[in-house]
């Protein structure tokens, strides 16, 4: 079941692109890891460039994107690799 979660999850955060390249923030690698436990889903991303100005965008849009997912009730994001990742993720954790 969970596997089937990670795909769903998946299938629904690869139509985020990354607004400078225009690619599919999965495609891109942006998406490193997706994690399924019951109900309750984590995405780790990291930016191609560790300044990425758009990286809370692209965040919070996978977020919303992976809430939205049937059988999945809360969604944490954990992005890495940035700068000011741990702002970041306790901005979008909350």
């Amino acid at each position: 079941m969970s596997e089937d979660l990670v795909n769903d999850i998946k299938n629904a955060v690869s139509v985020i692109n990354d607004p400078h390249m225009g690619v599919s923030i999965v495609e891109m690698g942006i998406v490193q890891d997706i994690i399924v436990n019951n109900d309750e889903a984590k995405l780790i991303i990291k930016p191609t460039n560790p300044g990425c100005m758009s990286i809370v965008r692209i965040a919070a849009d996978a977020k919303t994107a992976a809430e939205n997912v049937d059988g999945i009730n809360k969604v944490e994001i954990q992005v890495e690799g940035h700068a000011m990742a741990d702002s970041i993720n306790e901005m979008l954790n909350k």
